[in-house]
């Protein structure tokens, strides 16, 4: 009996747990339900931070149908907090409703990886877009189908293709509404056979009776062709009838800007007063070479062909575009388009390789959008570049009020003469690779410079390290000082330069003038107290070489003339084909705000000059981005072409009036090379020696981490020490070798 009580007992303490169990489970549901009403309604109402990430973790699963799981989620929470139970669906609905958002989220991310042209790693790119939106907290990324989606079309991809995987989302969506509607798939097939059956037996009858109502036609014709005439002798021949021309369609195009070529009547020779016996005279355009103009029928066949080109790969990816206007460029044609409303301007820049392979072209640049218009610009090179004439263009310059600073460059897309004024500028970066134009940029620059400008107004300071590139310009009369090849001879000549600077600036607060142009007016009027002061231009034409060997002078000079040579009348012209951090180094960036980017080898390059990819695409032979100071996109140039007879002609031509007058202040004597010390040595080199015999072993970094020195000296110093046959040469990697084996050195 004891035992049948101990059993009752412990079936009653059972029903009591298992009811406790299910009232828990009840307050379970209602806990989820409510919390899955609040993470909706927060997503909905994008409640803030909270509502924002909800979002996101939502997105995450369901991607860009986020939204429309979160009422459904909010459906599903409100059922669980008043029903108190599980939510249960039919069988058919349940299925169908999957396969439904299966072909729904499939087809969004198919969708969504073809507009942003993403054909590998689907699973990395959308951690990638959402990784941004969850660090920064906001909902722009588009995240296609969620994961759910993204893994289905990586599958699918891989498997079907696009368009395979474009028709299994549509055979989903089928199968989905299918189930739900609980139609039966035989049924679905049967109706299509019967549909079929209709069409094909239509058609078939519709062909017998155009095929027996022509045969009628035809006998018809023929009986009333061949039907007897009587001769008459009044009947007369006919006259020969020609035929009449059908009319034929006007088609609404683009209009294709093709400017004519200017003709300029040369202007007479100016002839001008210097100082000393006898007057100057300007060089003539004579003096230079004339450039054949290429014929650009070739060109104009192309562009109809490019225009249906263009307009139909777009289509075939989606984007609505309408075609506004084509402008034959000196070296590309640019063709203007007009988004369709909802079309973003990122779908043209991620389109630009699918647009170059439709159009067969080597490189495009996407220009999204054009500055001051509501356009989108699309460059495309032509067949051949046609060259800019440096006579035709400064024969065109010539019959504009130009400033003795400027210069001009070449010509834009649109044909349009493009000048650089070096006293706004008012310094001016060049770089490029090897071959691009750089050398012949600085030509031209010089040549202008030369042909419109006295002496007396504009001086000059080039220095080539290479050697070779500013030879022809020896013993000009516009020189300050003899052209400087040696790269310390380069840091001396830019430290009296900044000497210079100073001094004018000592003038300035003594006659009480903010700049040049102020005191040059001031000693106009009074020229016998004050003599006019002349711009100085410096050139630098391989900045790298300087760089590398007097790295630390040269900066610290281009920085004190570019931050304070505006004033003074001092302008800076860098030109290097080496555009690397090291070269171009944040500093100068910051003090040389105008910039002029040839054809480089990758986006790096352009952004170490421009601050922009852009310059990777460029063609070469001239063709530049130019982005002076105050402009936020740069504008695409055809460079000038000016032959080196043409300098040449230019030089022998000013030789030949005025005799140069160089200024000794900046010419660089052989004393002002050596150290401060008096035998021509370190005032380290002792303790060098002493500490390589103690280290026994020698380099270059460990001197200058010991020492604390820069580089450049560093170098100097294991250099002169291997003169000296105190180390050997290096080998390689292998270190050197330290022949003082004592700590007391003989001298």
């Amino acid at each position: 009996m004891a035992h049948r009580r101990n059993t009752r007992s412990k079936l009653k303490n059972n029903k009591k747990k298992r009811t406790k169990n299910s009232k828990d489970l009840k307050l379970t549901w209602r806990a989820y339900g409510a919390l899955a009403l609040i993470f909706a309604v927060a997503i909905i109402l994008d409640l803030g931070f909270l509502g924002t990430l909800f979002a996101n973790m939502l997105r995450l699963v369901v991607g860009n149908t986020y939204q429309l799981g979160a009422v459904l989620l909010g459906i599903l929470g409100s059922y669980w907090l008043l029903f108190d139970r599980v939510f249960k669906l039919r069988t058919n609905y349940l299925v169908g409703a999957i396969l439904l958002y299966l072909g729904v989220v499939l087809w969004i991310s198919a969708s969504t990886f073809q507009n942003l042209a993403i054909h590998t790693d689907f699973i990395e790119a959308f951690f990638e877009r959402a990784g941004h939106d969850l660090v920064s907290g906001t909902l722009n990324e588009d995240l296609a189908g969620g994961i759910i989606g993204v893994i289905l079309y990586s599958l699918t991809y891989f498997l079907l293709g696009q368009i395979g995987s474009y028709l299994l989302a549509c055979l989903l969506v089928g199968a989905g509404v299918l189930f739900i509607c609980q139609i039966s798939f035989s049924a679905v097939l049967e109706n299509i056979g019967r549909i079929f059956k209709t069409l094909v037996f239509g058609t078939l009858n519709l062909l017998k009776k155009a095929r027996t109502e022509l045969k009628s036609f035809k006998q018809t014709t023929s009986k009333e062709l061949f039907t007897e005439v009587e001769p008459s002798s009044d009947r007369k021949a006919p006259a020969s009838q020609e035929p009449i021309p059908e009319p034929t369609p006007v088609v609404a195009e683009p209009t294709v800007s093709i400017p004519p070529e200017k003709k300029t009547s040369p202007k007479p020779k100016k002839v001008l007063s210097v100082k000393g016996d006898g007057t100057y005279e300007l060089p003539s355009l004579d003096l230079l070479s004339e450039v054949l103009v290429p014929d650009r029928t070739g060109e104009k066949k192309k562009i109809k062909q490019n225009q249906v080109v263009l307009t139909e790969t777009l289509k075939s990816f989606g984007v609505q575009a309408e075609l506004k206007n084509i402008i034959l460029g000196p070296a590309v044609t640019k063709y203007e388009l007009h988004p369709a409303i909802g079309v973003k301007v990122s779908k043209f820049v991620s389109l630009a390789d699918d647009l170059a392979l439709a159009l067969a072209a080597k490189d495009i640049r996407i220009e999204a959008p054009i500055p001051g218009k509501a356009l989108v610009g699309i460059e495309v090179p032509n067949q051949k570049v046609a060259t800019v004439s440096f006579k035709e263009l400064m024969a065109e310059f010539r019959e504009t009020d130009f400033s003795p600073l400027e210069v001009p460059l070449g010509r834009d897309i649109s044909n349009g003469l493009v000048t650089a004024d070096l006293a706004k500028m008012p310094h001016l970066l060049i770089a490029g690779s090897t071959g691009s134009g750089k050398s012949v940029a600085i030509n031209v620059i010089l040549t202008s410079l030369l042909m419109n400008c006295l002496p007396e107004q504009v001086k000059l300071v080039l220095i080539d390290p290479k050697k070779v590139e500013l030879g022809m310009y020896h013993d000009l009369p516009h020189l300050l000082t003899p052209v400087v090849t040696e790269p310390r001879k380069a840091a001396v000549t830019l430290e009296k330069v900044v000497a210079k600077m100073q001094q004018r600036y000592e003038i300035f607060a003594q006659t009480g003038q903010r700049n040049l142009t102020g005191y040059n007016k001031m000693a106009a009027k009074d020229p016998a107290n004050y003599e006019q002061m002349p711009y100085i231009v410096v050139v630098v034409d391989e900045l790298a070489d300087l760089m590398m060997t007097t790295g630390n002078e040269v900066e610290a000079a281009i920085t004190r003339i570019a931050q304070m040579g505006r004033a003074a009348g001092i302008h800076l012209i860098l030109a290097t084909q080496r555009p690397s951090v090291d070269v171009i180094t944040g500093i100068i960036k910051a003090n040389v705000p105008s910039r002029i980017a040839f054809a480089v080898s990758s986006g790096t390059d352009s952004r170490t000059i421009i601050d922009q990819v852009g310059a990777e695409k460029l063609l070469g032979r001239g063709d530049m981005l130019y982005l002076p100071m105050g402009q936020n996109k740069p504008s695409r140039v055809q460079g000038a072409y000016i032959y080196d007879e043409d300098v040449q002609n230019v030089v022998d031509f000013i030789k030949a009036q005025a005799e140069v007058t160089y200024d000794q202040a900046l010419e660089v004597s052989e004393s002002e090379l050596k150290t401060p010390d008096d035998n021509g040595t370190d005032e380290l080199f002792d303790e060098v020696v002493a500490f390589i015999t103690q280290e026994q072993k020698c380099s270059t970094s460990l001197v200058q981490r010991h020492f604390r020195i820069g580089y450049n000296r560093a170098a100097n110093l294991v250099e002169e020490l291997e003169n000296r046959g105190m180390i050997g040469p290096q080998a390689g990697s292998k270190p050197r070798q330290v022949y003082l084996k004592s700590k007391k050195v003989d001298d």
